[in-house]
């Protein structure tokens, strides 16, 4: 065992930014992850001649350690980032509405995409931008906005269930995973004060123009092996024991790793089973973080039928379309895939079931999806995606620090301020790597706390 060795259990984002950092500071690290690839819970497969991702994860000029963790990657072409924000919300009958930043500061840089928004009441709206300001000042680190739900917030302000529908929803869903009505006020708060009320340029889209192992797998495997990190795939860790001098890594099939420090960078079920009872970590806290699903469906036509990279739906069961054609390997046709938050409700539909629902909806909003073929579906479901952000889910989210010196959490579903998303996944990482270098490897060399967004000049699953 050398003196500064690290042991990071979990390939996922967060695993992966964890070692580089602990590397970076000249620690000794391995990488152990039970599948044979990395990227964790954002990656694609092959499926039906097509290389697709397992749900649309999208990431905004707001995600700024995410951005920087691509530049380690050597990454940075491999993504689009939107010069300015603009979305695209359908809704049925033809009916079309932009938001669209303008170059004002924050809050008036949306203040010419709400005037504009057709889709909603000239009354509704005034309210909305009411609750806007009014959301600006609510402390997302409060404990009691921690308490209420967002939709409880949002109707004691005035906003309509039309309003809900067609302006919260459509950020508060894909962001959080939940809806309004079940999502905790002080995580939305933090969603919607960083990225869209706090820096005009923050919520500007960006998303992988390839694969996403092709980043998450392929370039991290270099990354990891330019640092020195030893990784080992296939390789299930069974239990971890504290040691007089640091700790027993048991691995499945292969000797015992005995590092001085660990990082447990995995999925928070995972965790509560290998997590040594010293930590001061209960199951019990883990589990009460609960789960929420996410489903897409993949849908491949003989033909283009909208010129549309990505859109919003309104008033109609599909959340949002993103066009993968060029990054699904599809040379005729167009490839859409279609993806659902919050999706208690379509997760145990049959494929049939939702093959008839959302392809009608679709042809609502695109009407020449009507007159094409159909050529491929299918339909990916992430049972347990991301944690639910309820009201109380931020006491329950674990730190990185542990009650055992040397073993540190990493994970989006631990505390650190950020939904269930790559950002959060990769700061988990680095706030985890920073309290295993002030015991092995020197706090002087690690990388500075990340910067809020909103101090940037000028910036989605």
């Amino acid at each position: 065992m050398t003196p500064s060795s690290v042991v990071v259990i979990g390939g996922g984002l967060s695993g992966i930014s964890a070692s580089l950092e602990c590397a970076r500071a000249g620690a000794t690290v391995t990488l152990v992850e039970s599948r044979g690839r990395l990227g964790g819970a954002a990656y694609s497969f092959m499926r039906e001649g097509i290389s697709a991702d397992n749900g649309q994860h999208v990431f905004l000029r707001c995600c700024t350690e995410y951005r920087r963790l691509l530049g380690d990657l050597n990454a940075e072409d491999c993504v689009t980032l939107q010069p300015r924000l603009e979305i695209p919300v359908l809704a049925p009958g033809g009916r079309r509405a932009w938001l669209r930043r303008s170059g004002l500061p924050a809050p008036l840089h949306l203040a010419g995409a709400l005037a504009r928004y057709g889709l909603l009441s000239v009354a509704d709206r005034g309210r909305v931008a009411l609750a806007m300001a009014a959301l600006r000042r609510v402390d997302p680190d409060d404990p009691a906005a921690d308490g209420i739900s967002f939709g409880a917030w949002l109707t004691q302000h005035g906003q309509s269930s039309a309003a809900i529908d067609t302006i919260w929803d459509l950020i508060a869903r894909p962001t959080l995973n939940l809806t309004p009505a079940d999502a905790s006020l002080a995580q939305a708060a933090q969603v919607f004060r960083v990225g869209l009320l706090e820096n005009s340029c923050a919520a500007d889209i960006g998303y992988a123009r390839v694969p996403l192992s092709e980043i998450h797998d392929r370039a991290a495997r270099e990354a990891l092996a330019r640092a020195g990190v030893d990784v080992h795939l296939r390789a299930g860790v069974t239990g971890v024991t504290p040691e007089s001098d640091g700790f027993r890594v048991d691995v499945n099939g292969a000797p015992p790793l005995r590092p001085r420090a660990v990082i447990l960078a995995v999925p928070a079920d995972r965790l509560a089973r290998l997590i040594p009872a010293e930590a001061g970590l209960s199951a019990q806290t883990l589990h009460g973080l609960g789960t929420s699903p996410i489903v897409n469906l993949h849908v491949v036509f003989d033909r283009r039928v909208t010129e549309l990279t990505f859109a919003a739906g309104v008033d109609t069961p599909v959340q949002w379309f993103f066009d993968r054609t060029a990054s699904g390997g599809v040379e005729r046709g167009q490839y859409l895939a279609i993806s659902l938050s919050a999706a208690e409700a379509e997760l145990p539909m049959t494929a049939e079931e939702l093959r008839h629902r959302y392809l009608t909806a679709l042809g609502e909003l695109v009407p020449a999806a009507r007159h094409a073929e159909v050529v491929k579906f299918f339909v990916t479901r992430e049972h347990a995606a991301t944690f639910r952000a309820a009201p109380g889910a931020r006491a329950l989210r674990p730190a990185p620090r542990t009650r055992l010196p040397g073993l540190a959490l990493a994970g989006a579903f631990t505390d650190t301020g950020w939904p269930a998303t790559m950002e959060g996944a990769v700061r988990s990482g680095l706030a985890a790597a920073r309290e295993i270098l002030r015991l092995v490897a020197g706090a002087g060399t690690a990388r500075s706390e990340p910067s809020r967004p909103a101090e940037l000049a000028g910036s989605v699953r």
